[in-house]
C-alpha cells in the first residue's frame, strides 16, 4: 500500500486524523497504525455484537 492508501485508510477509520498529520510519518508507522486501529476496530464489533 502506498503512503498516501495508508492515509486513506486510517481516515476512514479515524474520522479526527488530519492527512497533513499523518504525512509527517513513514510508511512503516503508518502501516503499523493502521494495524493497530484495524486491531481496535474489532474489538469494538465483537464487544457490541455481545451487548
Amino acid at each position: 500500500m502506498s503512503k498516501r492508501e495508508l492515509i486513506d485508510c486510517i481516515c476512514e477509520i479515524n474520522k479526527t486524523a488530519k492527512p497533513e498529520f499523518l504525512s509527517s510519518f513513514s510508511e512503516e508507522d503508518l502501516h503499523a497504525y493502521l494495524e493497530h486501529l484495524m486491531d481496535l476496530n474489532l474489538e469494538e464489533l465483537a464487544v457490541c455484537r455481545y451487548r
